[in-house]
């Protein structure tokens, strides 16, 4: 039969991973060696209920389809702000520059609120009344923007999460908060036993030529030449 090709340090890993785990049965194993031998590491992304090959691969496709981020300006008023070095959340007015911050402002949602409702500044109109719009960062280098006094006021290039719409000082930091906070790791095994979320579909076809009767069986004929395997596989095949 013909068998899969398995390396001395893969050999290693799945001895140790086999030695931390005593109760697992063979598909799991075959599932492990899948994940090693192929560099996976899978991602759910909750947004689109969707299971990704990588996180590699998921950003790259939300990059090419600009769902990552957004280029937008903000303006920074002169004179003081509401904004110190304690602050880690500001509400920003995107038509003044005007900005609350969370320890400054006893209610600093509510007075974003009421401020754009009535700036002067503005033109936007939802349903003939005036836009509620406003901007939200928790990112202590666009916080910084706000600390300074100013003798006049400038525009600044930031970026906006395309998911959160929480503005963000570079590309690099929207990624940073993209990878922390809105996908979830998973094990192959994890995404083999789950049937909530759709899976990629370049993912889903490796899966279907990997998972097979076939390819169990040649993994097996692979493991039986190995002489530190031959313990787990009686095991295995007595159950």
């Amino acid at each position: 039969m013909k068998t899969l090709a398995i390396s001395s340090s893969l050999k290693n890993k799945l001895l140790v991973f086999l030695k931390k785990h005593r109760k697992i049965d063979l598909v799991t194993i075959y599932l492990r060696f899948l994940e090693m031998k192929n560099d996976l590491t899978p991602v759910l992304f909750p947004k689109e209920k969707k299971i990704y090959k990588s996180l590699e691969e998921l950003i790259k496709k939300l990059e090419s389809e600009q769902k990552l981020w957004r280029e937008t300006e903000i303006k920074i008023q002169f004179g003081e702000h509401c904004v110190d070095e304690h602050t880690k959340k500001i509400y920003i007015c995107p038509f003044t520059g005007k900005v609350f911050g969370d320890n400054t402002h006893p209610n600093p949602q509510d007075a974003i609120y009421e401020w754009v409702s009535t700036c002067p500044e503005n033109t936007e109109r939802v349903g003939g009344l005036k836009s509620k719009r406003f901007l939200v960062s928790e990112d202590p280098e666009v916080i910084k923007n706000y600390i300074s006094t100013r003798k006049k006021p400038i525009t600044k290039t930031v970026y906006s999460s395309a998911i959160t719409g929480k503005l963000f000082n570079s590309k690099e930091a929207v990624l940073e908060d993209f990878k922390k906070n809105h996908i979830k790791y998973l094990s192959l095994q994890e995404v083999q036993n789950q049937n909530r979320f759709e899976i990629e579909e370049s993912f889903l076809k490796f899966l279907q030529v990997e998972l097979t009767e076939e390819k169990i069986s040649q993994f097996v004929a692979s493991l039986s030449e190995i002489s530190e395997f031959k313990p787990y596989l009686e095991k295995w095949l007595e159950g």
